[in-house]
């Protein structure tokens, strides 16, 4: 049976990356939303199979500014309160957290790149368990604080708040694991303002992005699909 996965996207070159052929792999029908275009009502949010909320370059601090970002985020608390299988991403992260009580954040510094993530004890007996001492893709400025009732998978000593779960269908990703390395020039382009405003090494992150993006992208399809896994296990034959 065909299940529905609905992305919210806010910049067209961040989009689902390694995730799209997996979930098509998966049997999964893929229906974009744009933010800003598209209207994200709790109505549509609550009857996907599986909502994804990628990142941006905007924060849960924009609303005023993006008023549909604050619809997107009512529409996920809604959806979040049911447990309803759920994947945030960087500024989707954020606004899951948000949708969940917790605070957001700017924090006045950046983390651009690849580095490696410090799991907690529960992360090291989660689906990141095999990202430990990995270098991963981050890109954020913003942090979140950890929801109540929600675990805290994995950080960095930037950003202690990397990674939590609620139960087994709801995670927050700060960092980029969808991300394609072998698309990532489209991101060093449209985000050409921020990495010079920081003086962010291009050459660095193209170098990295060589050395860890395929061995990466494999640990990457291996958690998502773990996930999937535990937040959407397949029916029986005949159930």
């Amino acid at each position: 049976m065909s299940r529905t996965a609905l992305v919210v996207r806010h910049v067209a070159f961040e989009d689902l990356g390694i995730l799209g052929p997996l979930l098509k792999e998966h049997g999964y029908r893929v229906r974009y939303l744009e933010a800003g275009v598209d209207r994200i009502g709790d109505d549509l949010v609550v009857t996907a199979d599986l909502l994804i909320v990628l990142g941006g370059p905007v924060g849960v601090g924009d609303f005023a500014r993006y008023p549909y970002l604050a619809d997107e985020a009512a529409a996920v608390k809604a959806r979040a309160h049911r447990m309803l299988p759920t994947i945030g991403i960087c500024l989707g992260a954020q606004i899951l957290a948000h949708a969940l009580g917790a605070q957001v954040a700017p924090t006045g510094r950046c983390e651009i790149g690849y580095g490696p993530l410090t799991l907690t004890a529960e992360g090291e007996g989660s689906v990141l368990a095999g990202l430990g001492g990995r270098p991963v893709l981050h890109w954020h400025s913003d942090q979140f604080a950890v929801p109540e009732g929600a675990t805290l998978l994995a950080g960095t000593p930037g950003f202690p708040h990397q990674a939590f779960t609620v139960g087994d269908t709801l995670l927050g990703l700060q960092f980029h694991l969808e991300a394609d390395h072998t698309r990532l020039e489209r991101w060093l382009l449209g985000h050409t303002h921020e990495l010079t405003s920081h003086g962010v090494d291009l050459d660095r992150i193209r170098a990295d992005a060589d050395r860890y993006g395929a061995e990466l992208a494999s640990r990457a399809r291996t958690v998502f699909v773990d996930w999937l896994r535990r937040a959407l296990p397949v029916e029986p034959d005949g159930a």
